[in-house]
């Protein structure tokens, strides 16, 4: 097992890659290519002593920014982290590439050099949301945001193989985010795409409203990119928003300060179940090769993470499954 890292993605690049990537091979035992600055790599190196022999570098000379417009940069820019990381992964140098970069930069360039799973038209980013059930998967967050109804019908195909063999759950429920729960409800966009998933062997439920969203209605919840983006930023203000507002009110009283002591193990666990570290990051479901997106501000935690699930994606042949489901179509 070689996962190709991109060393030069995250905003605090490349400490966190590499301490992340430290983590990952001690707990998991895989090998890791850290693709970027050689120099600022073997500085962080030098800095943890690390000798180990399933840490090492692949040079890249250039960094596609977090500004910069994705199709452009990945043209302009063929010896960039991202591009030479994905490259690995195409002459099977590498099981997997992980990146908390420039997500645009990650989605172009990876179905450019990979291409798609036979009977995939678009790529989808499929994120790992807390409910009051567990967890459920939406899909797509960001990668498509000019998506038709037989994408979604491919997005569910790939969410539930990834579900299946991923977080294990037998038989996941699926749903389709629309305005109300009728199928008469929503745009064109959306009653197309509702009987698509109607006539399909998914065990669809139906419509579900954002308010379903984190009550765990649906195991799979699908949208187009831009819908599920918005989600996406929507959640991360509203988990930050929520832990300021317990401090603020914790530090205004010597009685909260007290009752928030005595309830430190219940503001643990909900921590731990909003924190996206524990997620690591997002497949890229669609493209041929195993692909996980993570957040910028990415902490070691959520590298390390991020490196497990690319593991276990790999592991569990996961885009064998999915061609699998889509042949039965």
């Amino acid at each position: 097992m070689k996962i190709a890292l991109d060393a030069m993605g995250s905003d605090n690049a490349p400490a966190v890659e590499v301490e992340g990537a430290l983590q990952a091979v001690e707990d998991y035992g895989c090998e890791i290519v850290l693709v970027g600055d050689e120099n600022r790599i073997k500085e962080e190196f030098d800095k943890r002593n690390v000798r180990s022999e399933k840490l090492t570098i692949k040079h890249a000379s250039e960094v596609i920014e977090m500004d910069e417009p994705a199709a452009i940069s990945v043209r302009r820019k063929r010896n960039s982290s991202i591009v030479v990381g994905l490259d690995l992964l195409k002459k099977d140098q590498a099981d997997a590439f992980v990146s908390a970069g420039n997500t645009g930069a990650v989605v172009c360039a990876a179905t450019l050099s990979l291409r798609l799973l036979p009977g995939i038209e678009r790529p989808g980013i499929a994120i790992a949301m807390p409910t009051l059930e567990g967890t459920s998967l939406i899909i797509d967050v960001g990668a498509n945001i000019s998506s038709k109804p037989i994408h979604l019908l491919q997005y569910g195909i790939m969410a539930d193989a990834y579900s299946r063999y991923i977080l294990h759950k037998t038989n996941p429920t699926v749903g389709l985010l629309s305005v109300g729960e009728e199928e008469t409800k929503g745009t064109d966009f959306t009653k197309e795409t509702h009987t698509l998933l109607s006539e399909s062997k998914l065990n669809f439920i139906g419509n579900i409203e954002g308010r379903d969203i984190y009550t765990g209605k649906a195991d799979i919840i699908l949208c187009d990119g831009f819908v599920g983006n918005v989600i996406l930023k929507i959640s991360e203000s509203v988990a930050g928003t929520i832990m300021k507002l317990l401090k603020q009110e914790i530090r205004s009283s010597l009685i909260a300060t007290v009752g928030a002591a005595l309830s430190r193990s219940a503001f643990s666990v909900l921590k731990k179940k909003m924190d996206y570290s524990e997620y690591g990051g997002a497949p890229l479901l669609g493209v041929d090769g195993r692909c996980i997106i993570s957040h910028g501000s990415s902490t070691p935690k959520a590298i390390k993470n991020a490196l497990k699930f690319a593991k276990e994606f790999v592991t569990q042949q996961v885009n064998k499954h999915i061609v699998e489901e889509l042949e039965s179509y």
